[in-house]
């Protein structure tokens, strides 16, 4: 990558000093240290790589570049950052900087996706796997699936009450997962609200047709998802377990609160972001 960057960098506009973490946090270190000493902090990585970084500059005038290299960059695609590394160093070029939402978890912040249930559930158990990427993923979810119990969550969403029993919840900022699986694909990062989206138990057998949804962004469409649009969630749940925060999991209890963060992030995005 450093041979990429320094290649494909305009070196005439941009001076540019790479520094490799070399632990969880130490990426957020990293950031935190380059504030107000350069004018743009890139991370290169996927969507937890991307959260440690932009953990760290949210709220401050230092712009958050991104060179997708993770298994799903959700919130790269989301932008339309290239996939393609070397376009990727030449999108940072263009400087199209935008100034986005981001949310908070129990007052940790996140940026594309955040979750309780199953898919927490699975980000927990595939943060112990050897192999990363999108196939060991799904093998994963379909290994877990079976066995995995609902929960009835108590919402308070902006003061409304709801009760749901949910196979899973994600509060979606971004419109997709990643590797273009959209759950929500009306979200935007600049509307000032987070999707809540409730996602039900489905058959065993609708897997292959849920996953066809995501990706070709229908999942609204189903019965067995709703999406509550909102700015500040409380939820309740039965028992503590995994949370994730940009498919980053820890353990939580059964009381969470989650909020956005309106206009709090500049980022350069990709150069037909917003363009229909």
């Amino acid at each position: 990558m450093p041979e990429l960057i320094e290649k494909h960098l305009d070196t005439e506009a941009f001076k540019a000093t790479i520094v490799f973490s070399d632990g969880v946090a130490h990426a957020r270190q990293i950031a935190k240290e380059a504030i107000n000493i350069f004018e743009i902090v890139v991370a290169v990585g996927g969507d937890g790589t991307v959260n440690e970084v932009a953990s760290a500059i949210v709220g401050t005038d230092t712009i958050l570049g991104i060179i997708p290299f993770g298994s799903g960059n959700g919130l790269a695609r989301f932008l339309d950052i290239p996939m393609d590394a070397q376009k990727a160093i030449k999108n940072l070029g263009a400087g199209h900087v935008e100034i986005i939402d981001s949310a908070q978890l129990n007052d940790q912040p996140f940026f594309n996706m955040a979750g309780i249930g199953f898919d927490a559930h699975i980000s927990e158990v595939f943060s112990h796997g050897v192999k990363r990427g999108f196939f060991s993923y799904i093998k994963s979810s379909i290994l877990e699936i079976a066995n995995y119990k609902s929960q009835t969550y108590q919402l308070d969403i902006d003061g409304a009450a709801y009760t749901r029993e949910a196979f899973m919840l994600s509060f979606a900022n971004s419109s997709q997962y990643g590797n273009d699986a959209h759950i929500s694909p009306n979200a935007s990062v600049q509307d000032g609200l987070l999707d809540v989206c409730v996602i039900k138990r489905f058959p065993l057998w609708r897997f292959p047709e849920m996953g066809i949804r995501m990706l070709t962004k229908t999942a609204e469409g189903t019965k067995y998802v709703e999406i509550i649009r909102g700015k500040h969630i409380r939820v309740k749940r039965e028992h503590p377990g995994p949370v994730h925060l940009d498919g980053e999991p820890q353990i939580a209890g059964t009381d969470t609160e989650i909020k956005i963060v309106p206009n709090s992030l500049k980022v350069i995005v990709g150069s037909s972001y917003g363009k229909v």
